[in-house]
């Protein structure tokens, strides 16, 4: 593997960084909620799921006392 020096290696990075397409102030904010939204979803989704599963549980550990 051939090495490059320091200084070529950071013409490479300004490169390849002028390359990158940042996200908006407005992507962002939508981008932000959405995830936060679907945390709340799969937050709630999963406590009913464990609600359930603990009266299953229970309703059938009971049955044998």
């Amino acid at each position: 593997m051939a090495r490059t020096s320091p200084i070529e290696f950071m013409r490479q990075v300004r490169q390849e960084a002028s390359k990158v397409t940042w996200p908006t102030r407005k992507e962002t904010t939508i981008t932000t909620i959405m995830v936060f939204l679907m945390v709340f979803i799969c937050a709630i989704f999963f406590l009913i799921v464990d609600h359930l599963l603990s009266l299953g549980v229970t309703l059938i550990l009971g049955m044998g006392a």
